[in-house]
């Protein structure tokens, strides 16, 4: 049987827990801010240790969510869920369509989509009890959408080769990326045919072996990724990875990649400053994704083409911050969400046509 419980909790519009034992689902699902329009955000599955962790986990998520889309104008609010479990081995239909329900509860004020542990497979499985989620893989809708944040991850390297070196193109230059999933095995192709070298980091050790075969490059243990010499590291996998361990290892010149939340505190955005470390906040550079998943939900229907130039402006956005943040002495991530927080209070990116499910 379903329960379903409310969570007060401050800064949020709407936070639940929801258990179903013979599904074998239990979730959250946090909705932080819909002024400019209805939540959308990813649906995580992880293994988590405690539900206290999930909970932690999916109300930073969801507020991030609402700064992503703040940013991106794309008329949407920050919302997020988790689903606690292992996804190879727990993930079953009856546990997703259980999730569908839980998405029913909430009337369209959350809308769900593949994220990590999750596929667009899966948000096929979940639309068959519930209308409020998007991504899938059918011709009406967007399918998997990390094409598309690579492609935005990308364009924001571009621009951290623009501000650094006056020069957009990144041949020649070594980037590390942690993290081969869906999003950084992407980003590795496209980085591999603009010429740059490419150093690998990932848990899963064939498809390390693999895609360093593949793509001719290095690869270096989890423990010595954020060790390695690098122009710029990309995180790709899982957030909070520049911590106050992490960070005084550092050795590179930028910081852009997929990974969400990846400053485990507001504070280490000036110590990357200190360092000369130009950081590309991840709430901009891996907004493709969300970018993409917004287009579905137009009246006219989805439009690959408007998304990849939507996506494209994440070039000239980075750069409009990079300046700001030079101009007004601080550092890049104070100065993207001090940007979200004014189209919050000035309704800029509103959306004012209704959803089209």
């Amino acid at each position: 049987m379903l329960t379903i419980k409310e969570i007060p909790t401050s800064g949020y519009q709407r936070v639940i827990e929801a258990i179903d034992p013979e599904a074998n689902l239990h979730c959250f699902i946090a909705i932080h801010n819909n002024t400019l329009g209805p939540a959308l955000g990813g649906t995580r599955m992880y293994p988590y240790p405690t539900p206290n962790d999930a909970l932690q986990d999916v109300l930073r998520l969801a507020k991030g969510m609402t700064y992503k889309s703040a940013l991106a104008e794309d008329g949407l609010g920050g919302g997020k869920s988790v689903i606690i479990g292992d996804p190879v081995t727990q993930k079953r239909d009856r546990l997703l369509l259980a999730f569908g329900e839980v998405l029913n509860y909430l009337q369209g004020q959350y809308i769900a989509a593949e994220d990590v542990g999750t596929a667009p497979e899966d948000m096929i499985v979940i639309r068959r009890k519930s209308p409020y989620v998007v991504a899938l893989p059918t011709e009406r809708s967007s399918g998997d959408p990390s094409r598309f944040t690579a492609h935005g991850v990308f364009r924001g390297m571009q621009a951290v080769a623009k501000k650094l070196w006056n020069n957009p193109s990144l041949a020649g230059k070594t980037i590390a990326i942690q993290g081969l999933g869906h999003v950084g095995s992407k980003l590795a192709d496209i980085l591999f045919w603009e010429g740059a070298n490419l150093i690998f980091s990932d848990l899963d050790k064939y498809l390390l072996h693999h895609l360093s075969h593949l793509y001719g490059a290095k690869t270096v243990s989890p423990e010595a990724f954020f060790k390695t010499p690098c122009d710029i590291l990309s995180p790709c996998a899982m957030g909070n990875s520049i911590n106050s361990t992490t960070l005084p290892q550092l050795q590179c010149k930028a910081i852009a990649g997929s990974a969400n939340n990846q400053l485990e505190n507001p504070s280490l955005g000036a110590q990357l400053t200190q360092k000369n470390i130009l950081y590309a906040p991840d709430c901009i550079i891996n907004s493709g994704g969300i970018i993409n998943a917004a287009i579905e939900l137009d009246p006219t229907g989805y439009n690959p083409i408007i998304a990849r130039e939507k996506v494209n402006r994440i070039y000239d956005r980075l750069l409009s911050l990079f300046e700001k943040a030079e101009h007004e002495n601080k550092p890049t991530s104070q100065a993207a969400d001090e940007m979200a927080e004014y189209n919050l209070k000035h309704l800029i990116g509103k959306r004012m046509t209704p959803l089209n499910f």
